[in-house]
């Protein structure tokens, strides 16, 4: 009796198990449940889990500390999928600078650019010569809050400009107290970025202080990206701040999706081809994802494809330049 009670718990355990396997369980890194990566990984489960449904996904997103914590969440298996800022990005394939100096994260693959991270670098207007990013070379400027993802962007910019803090006088401040010392003439300038329009920016022109949006040239964001290439041209069409009537021409970084070479192929693939094949859908996910579009899925993405998605946007028709093409891809056809 027990021996027949013990294959038939055997028998039932295989059967589980088996069951277990055939579900596809993916957990989407995020941030914080205030910001904008929290509401659009967890759109993009719902959107995965709902359109592939015959294959059994069931992604759900997840809140973290934000793009370092998400590496590391990568790294253990403890995520499939997650949502990275650009600088990040780099920082961890190539294992130079910030958190990774040395510890370079080679398994690290892009899916996607979701949404663009601009940078306003603001100036007052008496303090302008030229009308780009240069200009910051001695000013009072603020960098951001020590430690932020807005100080280490800003700094890798300034590093492009052949800059350092001690060419500037730094300051550490949040947005909104940014422009509250230029306002009181405490403060010449600050680095501003995120997704436009940008709330401290619009505070800025609204209420009358004399400042602008430095524009960035072609030569400056190829001195950009010669440090880490993953920022790309970004156009502020006229009129997005107040008083502020002509085009605004600086650049961006990516907030993209990323995963590892240990995700399967096929499923990166059908996750892929879900995005891009109900924008619609992604689209209402929040206003920021309304930026997701086929013709700037490469956008600065900073490592190479994962084999699943670059499979779907060839087939798609997109041209992927050589630097994005996934080292998988080019072992398969020695």
């Amino acid at each position: 009796m027990k021996k027949s009670l013990l294959v038939i718990l055997v028998a039932l355990s295989l059967m589980l198990s088996g069951c277990i396997e055939r579900r596809e369980f993916i957990t989407i890194a995020t941030a914080s449940a205030g910001g904008t990566y929290y509401p659009i990984g967890v759109g993009l489960g719902n959107l995965w889990t709902e359109m592939l449904t015959e294959e059994k996904v069931k992604a759900t997103g997840q809140s973290s500390a934000g793009s370092v914590e998400n590496i590391q969440l990568l790294k253990n298996g403890e995520a499939k999928v997650a949502i990275l800022q650009g600088l990040i990005g780099a920082q961890a394939y190539e294992g130079r600078g910030g958190n990774f100096e040395g510890r370079p994260y080679e398994e690290l693959r892009s899916i996607s650019m979701l949404w663009s991270n601009v940078e306003h670098f603001v100036l007052m207007d008496k303090e302008i010569t030229t009308g780009t990013i240069s200009d910051i070379d001695t000013k009072s400027f603020s960098v951001g809050p020590q430690a932020s993802g807005t100080e280490q962007s800003t700094l890798v910019i300034m590093e492009g400009l052949g800059l350092t803090k001690e060419n500037i006088k730094p300051e550490y401040l949040g947005y909104d107290d940014t422009i509250s010392a230029m306002r009181d003439g405490r403060l010449d300038g600050g680095s501003l970025p995120a997704g436009v329009p940008v709330s401290s920016v619009m505070d800025m022109t609204a209420s009358g202080v004399k400042a602008s949006v430095l524009d960035v040239t072609d030569e400056q964001l190829d001195s950009i990206n010669s440090v880490f290439n993953t920022w790309f041209r970004f156009v502020i069409p006229a009129g997005t701040y107040k008083g502020i009537d002509k085009e605004i021409n600086t650049i961006a970084q990516p907030n993209f999706l990323a995963t590892t070479t240990e995700i399967d192929e096929e499923l990166v693939y059908k996750l892929t081809k879900t995005i891009y094949e109900n924008l619609d859908k992604v689209h209402q996910i929040h206003n920021s994802a309304k930026e997701i579009q086929l013709e700037s899925a490469l956008n600065g993405l900073p490592a190479p494809l994962h084999m699943g998605a670059y499979k779907y946007f060839v087939e798609a028709g997109l041209e992927v330049p050589e630097h994005l093409i996934p080292p998988e891809a080019n072992e398969s056809k020695k």
